[in-house]
């Protein structure tokens, strides 16, 4: 949705949301970026200190705290707010704290005349993108979860670390839904244009298809392990929903 200001709205400005902000600056993926929070002071504290860093970023964002009437012309309404994942909860566990969360939210949004798309990023993601849609009223097509956009980031990583690559090269994907019943397409990941599986099997004893699954269980449990040890997940989802509206406001078609 290409557009003369490209216009953000971020609603939550936990660790999730403000690593979302830091890393839309450092990239200058927007021209304005606007803060939400149940506690105002926050927001306009952390817009404060995004500013302030402006100068060494390069970009030329316009950056501030402000309310739901800002979403009326923005391009994408990002919502991070929630209660945070407890150590070896599942992020279903999550869904009637968010939901209530989240009916606090969708109304006042749809009320000020938004017209754009929502990012969904709270867990359960899945589940909580269907509840906008529901909750809004809009078009599916609207309503988009950052899904397994960060497993498949973690996949390609684990892989390019195993066979020795850049995981930029690494063409693989995590399917299904953002949590324990995700998986992986083994037969239809690729290195370059090599698929991982023929390379395992020529391979000799260097890599092995079983630990295959190994790393999948990696990346299915790559939330709770890093939980467990600083007690939450920030820096690796916000880059990917970063990706997500930089898709979303360049019109790339992109998959």
């Amino acid at each position: 949705m290409p557009n003369d200001n490209r216009k953000i709205v971020l609603v939550g400005t936990g660790f999730v949301g403000m690593s979302f902000a830091y890393a839309l600056l450092n990239q200058n993926a927007c021209d304005e970026l606007v803060l939400i929070d149940l506690d105002t002071r926050r927001a306009e504290g952390e817009a404060m200190d995004l500013n302030h860093g402006l100068a060494f970023s390069g970009s030329h964002m316009k950056i501030h705290a402000g309310s739901y009437r800002d979403c009326k012309d923005a391009d994408i309404v990002a919502i991070c707010a929630g209660v945070a994942q407890k150590p070896g909860e599942s992020r279903i566990d999550l869904l009637q704290r968010n939901t209530a969360v989240f009916r606090s939210i969708i109304g006042p949004v749809t009320d000020s005349g938004f017209r754009g798309i929502f990012l969904i990023a709270t867990n359960p993601v899945d589940i909580m993108a269907h509840v906008t849609q529901r909750l809004s009223g809009f078009d599916h097509r609207r309503v988009i979860g950052t899904g397994t956009a960060l497993d498949t980031a973690r996949l390609r990583y684990m892989l390019g670390s195993y066979f020795g690559v850049d995981p930029r090269n690494v063409h693989a994907y995590v399917m299904g839904e953002h949590g324990d019943s995700e998986f992986v397409p083994w037969s239809q990941a690729l290195i370059a244009t090599k698929p991982i599986l023929t390379i395992c099997e020529e391979s000799g004893d260097r890599y092995c298809l079983g630990h295959l699954k190994s790393i999948s269980e990696e990346v299915k449990n790559a939330a709770q392990k890093i939980i467990a040890a600083k007690k939450a997940t920030y820096y690796g989802i916000g880059m990917a929903m970063v990706r997500i509206a930089k898709a979303i406001l360049g019109n790339e078609s992109s998959v």
